[in-house]
């Protein structure tokens, strides 16, 4: 794809991903590499509009820490360090980094030379970053100058106007750092000289133009479990190959309510060949008397690669599997010196006895945010679009202990209300994950003039950027309340509500 591109090396620092997000929100487009990746003959060969060093964990005046070829510098590319990207470049061109006498962690004031062009007139003489740093530029770089210093950092950022080298101690693309974004949007823009060409609009054009190349006369199959990436990917292919496309949408019986059909409706007049697999049955004789969650991963996806063989059969031979890995399963898969947080095995996951020749996943270079931009351009509606994340093993996860009819039938009712609450009052737009969890414990309550001894529901509402760590969201008492009055009001064998305000870490963001 022809956009305008900046590269953004990875030294294993935590923001990798939204630094990439962030550069995306300006209009650019930009692709995370490892520095062990990295050559300056590449780089010479297709340069890119920019370059941005992330942050990283280690101290770079280590002979162990990442290092990178001083000659990246000399090639005419503007780069922009952050945090250790900006030590790094400090270390590689002469100047000083040292253990700083204080460390900085969060927000901290910073003072800042509105005469830099990452700044400007417009900012204020002060305002708060977002630090985290225990190593600290003590002395500059020749030809070098520090813009910005702190009452602990004397070199909180430094340029070269010259060579076109700016450097952040601190963290623009953190949302705690105030005109961060239009500091990153101001290196793109007036540094690199970008126009801001990525659009959903283009890269939708582009990207059906390249999977029709590809595909030729081709027959493209696609297991469409209803979540956002797989039902856009599948709107994607349909405008690209249409009727060539059969979609197998596999229903296990573990989606939330009216989800199946709510799917079903979704691509109901769409130029494709649309497969629903009723195997509620199967999956629940699978699972009769198991309640370890392990387990219940583990059947649940035997069965899903069994039930999508035995439709593929019928089918015969196809040319390409699609599937819908997105942008962060890549990095997350350990694209750098950063802890590999999971593996992302798609593949390993499928059959062995689809007949395919390739796979394609055309939308590998998107994050979610611009997955869900992608379909509202595509056409799907908001319920698929805005949908919240769902496991694969959906309801069965969400239900501790054994699963039954009843118990489903009490969840996806109580699930059903508590999101129907959230989306009412406003909130849901800005909580990236919210359910409810049927619980295996039971307790005394009172209805009426009768006792009842019935299952506690728990809320389960999270904020984040990257799914790795989560804030439980701060719901108003009065919307809360009235989810949990409505709930024990109107399912039956539910008696008590509570609400998880545990973070992840340490807890994770499913309870199962």
């Amino acid at each position: 794809m022809s956009y305008q591109k900046i590269t953004v090396i990875d030294f294993g620092g935590q923001y990798n991903q939204l630094i990439a997000r962030r550069v995306r929100e300006c209009g650019v487009y930009c692709e995370v590499v490892p520095y062990r990746k990295i050559t300056v003959d590449g780089l010479k060969k297709e340069p890119p509009a920019g370059i941005i060093f992330t942050g990283g964990p280690n101290s770079v005046y280590l002979e162990t820490s990442p290092h990178i070829d001083p000659e990246i510098f000399e090639i005419g590319v503007p780069v922009l360090g952050i945090c250790y990207g900006a030590q790094l470049m400090a270390y590689t061109l002469g100047g000083r980094v040292s253990t700083a006498p204080t460390s900085e962690y969060g927000k901290t004031e910073t003072f800042y030379d509105k005469k830099c062009v990452l700044f400007g007139d417009e900012m204020p003489d002060s305002a708060v970053s977002w630090m985290s740093h225990t190593d600290y530029i003590s002395e500059v770089p020749e030809g070098f100058e520090a813009v910005a210093h702190t009452a602990v950092s004397p070199v909180a950022a430094m340029q070269n106007v010259r060579r076109k080298l700016y450097a952040t101690q601190f963290h623009p693309e953190v949302n705690h750092t105030e005109f961060g974004l239009k500091m990153l949007d101001s290196f793109l823009k007036n540094v690199c000289g970008c126009t801001g060409d990525w659009t959903m609009e283009s890269y939708a054009e582009t990207a059906i133009r390249e999977i029709r190349e590809r595909v030729g006369g081709g027959k493209v199959l696609l297991a469409l479990s209803g979540g956002v990436d797989s039902s856009v990917l599948a709107a994607l292919l349909a405008k690209a190959v249409g009727s060539r496309l059969t979609a197998i949408f596999v229903d296990h019986g573990f989606m939330r309510k009216n989800e199946g059909d709510e799917v079903e409706a979704a691509f109901r007049g769409w130029d494709i060949n649309f497969v629903r697999v009723n195997a509620a049955a199967r999956f629940l004789n699978k699972l009769e008397g198991i309640s370890d969650p392990e387990t219940k991963r583990k059947r649940i996806g035997e069965e899903f690669i069994n039930v999508f063989e035995d439709e593929a059969k019928k089918i015969g031979r196809v040319d390409f599997l699609a599937q819908g890995t997105i942008y962060p399963d890549i990095i997350e898969s350990g694209a750098g010196d950063a802890a590999v947080i999971k593996s992302h095995h798609n593949v390993g996951g499928l059959p062995e006895h689809v007949d395919f020749k390739e796979i394609i996943e055309p939308l590998r270079m998107l994050f979610k945010d611009e997955v869900r931009a992608l379909g509202t351009t595509l056409g799907l509606p908001e319920n698929i679009v805005w949908r919240p994340p769902f496991p694969g093993p959906g309801l069965a996860i969400r239900i501790i202990g054994e699963i039954t009819v009843e118990k489903l039938e009490i969840l996806r009712d109580a699930d059903a209300i508590f999101r129907e609450e959230l989306e009412k009052s406003g909130v849901a737009r800005g909580i990236n994950q919210y359910f409810a969890v049927l619980t295996n414990m039971r307790s005394v309550g009172v209805m009426g003039d009768f006792r009842t001894y019935d299952y506690t529901v728990a809320l389960r509402a999270v904020t984040t950027t990257d799914f790795m760590t989560a804030d439980f969201a701060k719901i108003p008492y009065d919307v809360l309340e009235r989810a949990a009055a409505r709930i024990v009001g109107e399912v039956r064998g539910i008696n008590r509500v509570v609400y998880d305000v545990t973070t992840k870490p340490p807890a994770t963001i499913e309870w199962e």
